[in-house]
């Protein structure tokens, strides 16, 4: 029996069977998507620092805050696995906060408590090493940091490493109509670690990202313990006996 997901970020996604060359113009059909994930991130970074001011007092995630940030990275995470930061289907993002039947899905389970200590410096001193793993998979076309100069927050939006496999993948499509599998499977994995980033960056949890590539469209999720009638190691094994002298 499964224990539930390894970590409380959970980023899944099943790939379907995208056409030819739809890749070359889903950035121009996601413009209505982008033009309102323009507001909504505004929105996410007043929302986060109010948050944060929350938890700094209450050790508590305002619930009603926490499901619409959410639902922000969840609607741009559907937006980046259709138009850019995969290609894995065809089937156009709905302009929902909420989760649907979409073969592209975010979420954080909801903490009950936080450290009010950790959301002075989680965001940007713990999460410096992640800052430069994201970097390289990115390029830096898009940041998860809090930028202190505009109050702005990023999201990745493509480039660096993830961005050249996202484009080997379009033109494998392109010419053999096919998504190399092992090639999703990778994908997703660096995606998975920055939505990962993405969410202890704007203090969805306190659980620290692992420096780890869990690839493949499903959330990995640990394997099952022992039950709790097993025995331990050596402790069924059946009692050898003397020869006979």
């Amino acid at each position: 029996m499964d224990s539930g997901p390894a970590h409380p970020v959970t980023l899944d996604a099943r790939l379907d069977e995208p056409s030819r060359a739809l890749w070359l113009v889903k950035w121009l059909l996601a413009i209505p998507h982008l033009v309102v994930l323009f507001f909504l991130w505004i929105a996410f970074a007043v929302l986060t620092l109010v948050a944060g001011v929350a938890i700094l007092f209450t050790a508590r995630y305002p619930r009603s805050l926490f499901d619409f940030n959410v639902g922000v990275v969840r609607w741009s995470w559907r937006v980046q696995y259709y138009a850019y930061g995969v290609l894995g289907t065809d089937r156009y993002p709905p302009f929902r906060l909420s989760r649907t039947d979409y073969p592209a899905d975010f979420d954080v389970a909801y903490p009950e408590r936080l450290s009010r200590g950790l959301v002075l410096v989680k965001w940007w001193l713990l999460a410096l090493p992640h800052y430069f793993v994201v970097a390289v998979f990115t390029g830096g076309a898009g940041t998860i940091a809090y930028q202190a100069g505009d109050q702005t927050w990023q999201v990745a939006l493509g480039g660096g490493l993830i961005g050249l496999l996202v484009l080997i993948a379009g033109v494998a499509l392109l010419f053999t109509a096919r998504y190399p599998s092992g090639l999703f499977d990778l994908v997703m994995g660096l995606q998975r670690w920055v939505y990962r980033v993405l969410a202890y960056a704007a203090l969805m949890t306190d659980e620290y990202p692992p420096f780890r590539l869990d690839p493949g469209g499903p959330e990995p999720v640990p394997a099952p313990g022992p039950g709790p009638g097993a025995p331990e190691a050596g402790a069924g094994a059946t009692p050898r006996t003397a020869p006979a002298g």
